[in-house]
């Protein structure tokens, strides 16, 4: 049995944090992007991906997470992941993304690094 993807959004003072669950696949990616294409990014702000409840994710979800760090960039914000499995933090780390994309224990941490 596999578990449900699902992904939130809710407001912070620093900014949108993006919680997601299940399966981030080739099937559930899209909603993953869509839903980062719906936020309004301000210059300054803090985009969190909450990515604890992950249990797969596949280059099709590694892909949208690059999105979203582009929509970051593109709107001179930053991001930052949060509760990342490890065996997703050990595939960024063989694939050259952990350079890539900041990543922290908790929400807390991510917007006490953001300043």
């Amino acid at each position: 049995m596999t578990n449900p993807f699902t992904v939130s959004t809710r407001t912070a003072r620093s900014g949108p944090i993006v919680t997601v669950g299940g399966e981030l696949d080739v099937a559930t990616a899209p909603r993953l992007r869509a839903g980062i294409a719906e936020l309004s990014l301000a210059a300054g702000q803090l985009l969190v991906v909450e990515l604890a409840g992950v249990t797969f994710c596949d280059s099709s979800g590694i892909s949208a997470l690059i999105a979203a760090r582009n929509a970051a960039e593109a709107a001179s914000a930053e991001i930052a992941l949060v509760g990342v499995p490890s065996r997703l933090a050990r595939t960024f780390a063989l694939t050259g993304l952990a350079d890539f994309f900041p990543a922290y224990p908790t929400i807390e941490a991510a917007v006490a690094a953001h300043g």
